[in-house]
């Protein structure tokens, strides 16, 4: 059987392939409903689908993966992943589509949660933001390259989505070389074994470590499920659209890692300071130059660069904070505080843009950004246990 390091190589490549399925997901599927006349808000709506999933499965997932271990939970969520992308050509229709949305957040879920739980459960307290570093690089990387895939629709529109299963089946078949783990177990921990308890105890320690994780499921969700309508109302064609969409993945894909190592050095919470701070200024700049080509380029990269890393600094400032036994129930409360974040991102964005069409919706991320900001400067940094 594989090795640890070649494990951790295994579960990040699997963390790539779903950004890059979810990556191709959300803007892929907000141009065709545009492009069939769907409503702003009905779309934005639509693209909830995914993260509707996610919240369904999270409360389900803790105890099957302390009784079956890591593998079978990132195996069965692969899966699900691949089987649910080569159904969307089965059938256009708009409530069909919603339900392989959020079969595929209970997948990547599913796939996040023990992939996320395995890395920081094994990770030391000295490589663990390196090492989630590396974990939101993948994941970058597949985000950047998913929305490419928007430009095959001028050949089939079901190619995306069968070539993209496929890319998913060649990852998901290497863990066939990885063997399964079980997390630590908290029976003698000094921490609740109830499930209720542990999420009490996991909010009151860590919450403020859930905002950036929350802040990303709306940046990302927003940018890439209500940007490509917006972008095509202010006159951008969707080829375009399709190159400026990963330029904010790209962004983050340049600061992953050196963000990670900064912030094992000088802690997680002055380093999030910093980057929700340069994050702010640069979607304000958007507001301004919304129309000018280079100018979103530009912009977008930065503010990958800055605010791109949100989640994987979420993690790794929640692990920090809390017990290895309670890393569990912070690893599903940070996919909730995502899919929540990505469920409020695109509703709020579509009906801003529907309601004030002649409004830039970047200030919607704006205020966003400068809440979590205000937030993370006057709460206390907790103390790590």
């Amino acid at each position: 059987m594989a090795s640890a390091r070649t494990r951790f190589w295994v579960l990040i490549s699997l963390v790539g392939i779903s950004g890059f399925s979810q990556g191709m997901i959300l803007p892929l599927l907000a141009i065709i409903l545009e492009q069939n006349g769907v409503p702003s808000s009905v779309n934005g709506l639509h693209a909830t689908g995914l993260y509707i999933g996610v919240l369904i499965a999270s409360p389900f997932l803790e105890k099957p993966m302390r009784k079956y271990g890591f593998k079978p939970i990132i195996a069965i969520g692969g899966l699900l992943v691949i089987v649910s992308l080569t159904l969307f050509p089965l059938w256009d229709a708009l409530w069909f589509w919603f339900i392989l949305r959020m079969l595929i957040g209970i997948g990547d879920n599913m796939l996040h949660f023990g992939t996320q739980t395995w890395i920081t459960s094994t990770s030391s307290n000295e490589s663990r933001g390196r090492d989630i570093a590396f974990y939101g690089l993948f994941f970058g990387l597949g985000f950047t390259l998913g929305p490419l895939m928007t430009r095959l629709l001028a050949i089939n529109e079901t190619l995306p989505f069968l070539l993209s299963a496929l890319l998913s089946l060649i990852v998901w078949s290497l863990l066939l070389v990885v063997r399964n783990q079980f997390p630590e177990d908290d029976i003698h921990s000094g921490y609740a074994t109830s499930s209720f308890k542990r999420y009490i105890q996991t909010a009151k320690l860590g919450w403020v470590a859930l905002l950036p994780a929350f802040g990303y499921g709306f940046l990302e969700a927003t940018l890439h499920g209500i940007f490509p309508i917006y972008g095509l109302r202010i006159g951008h064609d969707v080829d375009m659209l399709s190159l400026i969409i990963p330029c904010f993945a790209a962004g983050s894909v340049l600061s992953q890692l050196p963000l990670g190592i900064l912030s094992d050095r000088f802690g997680r919470r002055n380093i999030l300071i910093n980057v929700l701070t340069a994050g702010t200024i640069c979607f304000l700049l958007v507001t301004f130059f919304e129309t000018s080509i280079i100018a979103l380029f530009i912009l977008f990269t930065l503010a990958g660069i800055f605010v791109g890393s949100l989640f994987s600094l979420s993690i790794s400032y929640l692990a920090d904070i809390l017990p290895r036994s309670l890393l569990p129930t912070g690893n599903i409360m940070t996919g909730i505080a995502f899919s929540i974040g990505s469920i409020t991102g695109p509703y709020l964005g579509g009906v801003f843009i529907e309601i004030l069409p002649d409004v830039s919706f970047f200030y919607v991320i704006v205020g966003m950004l400068l809440t979590i900001l205000i937030t993370t400067i006057y709460k206390k940094n907790p103390v790590p246990t």
